[in-house]
């Protein structure tokens, strides 16, 4: 398992800056609980998952398996 930040280098400065923005929530979450804290629960629990592969929700980071 591999886990990296996207490759598209504009994605990934257009989601930190939100991050910033939101003292580390997810932007593309409105609600900030525990759960929003970037890595967020559903990224988190999408890792656990040995046959996942893709891009968490705001594509920010990519899981390989």
């Amino acid at each position: 398992m591999e886990i990296r930040f996207n490759e598209d280098e504009a994605i990934v400065a257009k989601i930190r800056e939100g991050l910033k923005k939101k003292d580390g929530y997810c932007p593309c979450r409105i609600q900030r609980t525990d759960d929003n804290i970037c890595m967020c629960k559903e990224f988190r629990d999408q890792i656990a998952d040995p046959e996942f592969e893709g891009y968490c929700h705001c594509r920010l980071y990519y899981k390989k398996k």
